[in-house]
């Protein structure tokens, strides 16, 4: 593998985790990261990480602190967190971008993804929903359901054939009654614990602004590209209104893999995959490695 023309860091949101996903990574010195954000926050996320039982490691609070504190203990262990120009991140996956970059510190990440996934949580206990995978259709035919059912909305844009829709419970069973009739050919909910990126988050908002507040941002190392208009900024100041407005305005993640150069490899720091398969329905003029466990590693190797 000879040398990338850019390096992109990648970070995916809550959804990849599943049990003992940590496990892999437990002997690792890098693995120390998970033990300090585990610190700040207060929960025991190596204990999640390598033997929770699904039902506690995919609730909202748990499954976005240790997603974050996974996806940071593996950029550790690759040593590209200096290779990356750029960076972006899958709704939760931004704030893991911008620790990464060096926008906010580790702590204060750890803080603001608690904050942030604390106040989701109790926005979706107020108001049950979720989010559905269409598969096949388009903008317009997402736009068409969101106009016919009530509370529906755009949650994610991931690329062609794929949009993600949120709403309330009801909603989303109606959704799946109608979903072949708006011209989509498979609806999947997803292993996520309300309407996240969606106007039902609204309530969240003011206990994140709160956060944001006591933050520092800095300039950072690498562009990262924001959620919500797939542009990168490198003004700091322009974080606090971004990460607000990314808890009830749509992920376009479609958008953000279109900003980035061409010729890049994208990196993808986390387990499954998911994001570099999203990426490469979008753009075949990158290339794609994901790291998931401590043996993807060696791929590095080549081009370091």
């Amino acid at each position: 593998m000879s040398p990338p023309d850019h390096v992109v860091a990648a970070f995916p949101g809550q959804g990849s985790l599943t049990p003992e996903v940590g496990a892999p990574w437990e002997d690792h010195p890098s693995f120390s990261a998970v033990t300090t954000i585990s610190d700040t926050v207060g929960i025991d996320l190596a204990h999640l990480l390598v033997e929770g039982a699904e039902a506690e490691l995919v609730s909202t609070r748990n499954a976005q602190l240790a997603t974050f504190a996974l996806s940071l203990a593996i950029l550790d262990a690759s040593k590209l967190a200096d290779r990356a120009e750029w960076m972006l991140g899958h709704s939760l996956g931004e704030y893991t971008a911008l620790v990464a970059a060096g926008v906010v510190s580790r702590v204060d990440g750890a803080r603001l993804v608690d904050a942030r996934g604390t106040a989701m949580l109790e926005a979706a206990t107020a108001e049950p929903g979720g989010l559905v995978a269409l598969i096949g259709g388009d903008a317009d035919a997402a736009d068409a359901a969101c106009a016919a059912i009530p509370t529906l909305a755009v949650a994610n844009r991931n690329g062609p054939g794929q949009i993600v829709l949120g709403g309330t419970t009801a909603a989303l069973d109606t959704l799946a009654e109608q979903a072949k009739s708006f011209g989509f050919r498979r609806a999947i909910p997803l292993r996520v614990g309300g309407a996240f990126h969606t106007p039902l988050m609204a309530p969240a908002a003011p206990a994140l602004e709160t956060a944001l507040a006591s933050t520092t941002f800095r300039a950072g190392t690498a562009h990262v590209v924001a959620n919500v208009d797939g542009e990168a900024h490198d003004n700091p100041s322009d974080w606090p209104a971004l990460l607000v407005r990314q808890l009830t305005e749509p992920v376009d993640f479609e958008r953000g893999i279109r900003a980035l150069p061409s010729g890049a490899m994208l990196v993808e720091f986390g387990p499954g995959g998911v994001l570099c398969g999203l990426a490469k329905r979008i753009r075949d003029d990158l290339s794609y490695l994901p790291i998931g466990t401590p043996d993807d590693l060696d791929a590095l190797e080549t081009f370091r």
